[in-house]
């Protein structure tokens, strides 16, 4: 698989090889679906609390006679019915977290890099070298590649100078590739990385890569 490769300015410069095995594997949704799923899941904090009948403050008194009254039966103030009573089957602090195989991990990144290539919207450039926060170089990256809805742009390693110049550009969001996930690929509309990101992405996640990724 090849791809071409950019300069700042938008002009092709030359191409890359890049590795099948992260780059050129066939789409598979259920496995993109359930790596989605799962990264939404973990990020919830599960804290959303109610009180049952049991929890909430009040007297236990029955509040009348059960018969003779000519109203309808009636316990204890606490009744989910009375107002001020307890919630019924309300959440209770829980962990939402799922597991997800490392293999399958990999795998559903791959699928969704390779998507992103496929489809156009991942775009390469030969460095991104901010030595000053400056959002207009960023700005002017982010014209030459073409317009979209939410930009992600992917470095070697974490890079301050890059992310402050980003974090005015509405929809821009920088991450270094080692932190990367399929969540954060499939929230992009457009990826924009380095050839320095792309050899460490293949040596992370590649047929000879370690796997020590992120989920």
């Amino acid at each position: 698989m090849k791809t071409p490769v950019h300069n700042i300015q938008g002009q092709v410069v030359g191409e890359i090889d890049l590795d099948d095995s992260v780059f050129d594997v066939a789409f598979r949704e259920g496995v993109v679906h359930q790596a989605v799923t799962c990264l939404l899941a973990n990020k919830r904090q599960g804290t959303a609390c109610v009180k049952s009948r049991g929890e909430v403050s009040g007297s236990t008194r029955k509040l009348y006679a059960q018969k003779g009254t000519g109203h309808a039966r009636r316990g204890s103030i606490k009744s989910p019915l009375m107002r001020g009573g307890g919630i019924v089957f309300g959440p209770s602090p829980r962990s939402y977290r799922q597991r997800f195989p490392k293999k399958m991990r990999r795998l559903a990144l791959a699928c969704a890099l390779s998507m992103k290539l496929r489809t156009g919207e991942l775009w390469v450039i030969e460095e991104l070298d901010v030595q000053q926060p400056r959002t207009k170089d960023v700005a002017a990256l982010l014209a030459s590649a073409g317009k979209s809805t939410s930009t992600l742009i992917v470095t070697p390693e974490s890079q301050p100078a890059i992310y402050l110049s980003a974090r005015n550009l509405p929809g821009t969001s920088v991450k270094p590739c080692a932190t990367l996930s399929t969540l954060d690929v499939m929230s992009a509309g457009r990826m924009i990385v380095t050839v320095p990101a792309l050899r460490r992405m293949e040596a992370i996640w590649g047929s000879r890569g370690s796997g020590n990724e992120s989920a």
